[in-house]
């Protein structure tokens, strides 16, 4: 396995403090913590985003949902298409992947 570029003990050690969360309360508290609101509303936003593409939504509908620019869209975009498939991974275990799952590339609208 290729070492990633974020990898280091400070990452590790945050990776492991999520690890050990039982419950979404328990995530609230943490992340309240950690992070500031608009830190956490990038996050989810970006989260939502990738499964909006995933679900093969164009980007004039994520935009009206999320509030997403389209260089964030963008962005997810590429991570979903040529990043470490930590979306698709998530969304698996999650059970919300499409019938035809993430490894179809999501269409961009012109």
């Amino acid at each position: 396995m290729l070492k990633s570029k974020i990898q280091d003990e400070g990452v590790d050690f945050l990776f492991q403090a999520i690890l050990s969360l039982k419950s979404v309360e328990e995530c609230y508290s943490f992340f309240e913590d950690l992070c500031t609101v608009q830190e956490i509303k990038a996050m989810s936003q970006r989260l939502v985003v990738a499964h909006m593409l995933s679900e093969h939504k164009v980007y004039s509908d994520i935009v009206g949902r999320t509030g997403a620019s389209t260089a964030t869209i963008s962005r997810v975009n590429r991570s979903l298409n040529y990043g470490c498939d930590g979306y698709a991974m998530v969304f698996e275990r999650m059970g919300c992947l499409g019938e035809a799952g993430a490894q179809e590339k999501p269409k961009e609208e012109e």
